[in-house]
């Protein structure tokens, strides 16, 4: 009998080592998207063994960092209410010597210019009212220099 192939049959072979050859192909591509996906499972595993310790200590740290920040902003808020109230004792002292410091300052100058007054024109009147007069003056002009100090701060002193 002899061996006669048509076309047909010959194309069926073809055909079936095609298919056979695909079939190893995509086996062969499974196998190794299987291989990739194990190796990616296990950097996966690894990766949360490596990473999530250092993510639970940064929060740790994160938290130990927003406690120092609010015992800095108890402390800042202690500085100024400290230094508010220096403030206000300074006020306080400096409101309290002002007026003496004024007065003697007047009672210096009227002592001088009445006797001063008194001297040249023998006149107890006139040396009254220039005393009066000279000493209302200087406490005027001591309130504006320590209202000009005061405005000026003590750095420009």
């Amino acid at each position: 009998m002899p061996l006669a192939v048509t076309t047909g049959q010959a194309l069926d072979v073809v055909l079936a080592v095609f298919l056979v050859v695909v079939g190893l192909a995509i086996g062969y591509a499974f196998w190794k998207l299987g291989v990739l996906l194990s190796q990616l499972r296990r950097t996966v595993r690894n990766t949360e063994r490596e990473v999530l310790p250092v993510i639970g200590k940064t929060g740790g740290t994160i938290d130990r960092v927003n406690s120092q920040l609010d015992k800095l902003d108890v402390m800042t808020d202690s500085a100024v209410e400290a230094v508010s109230a220096i403030d206000r004792a300074v006020r306080a002292v400096s409101a309290l010597i002002t007026a003496p410091v004024q007065a003697l300052a007047g009672l210096a100058t009227a002592i001088r210019h009445g006797v001063s007054s008194f001297v040249t024109h023998h006149d107890m009147d006139e040396a009254v009212q220039t005393a009066k007069d000279a000493a209302q003056r200087r406490m005027a002009d001591l309130a504006e220099e320590l209202d000009e100090a005061g405005r000026r701060g003590p750095a420009n002193h």
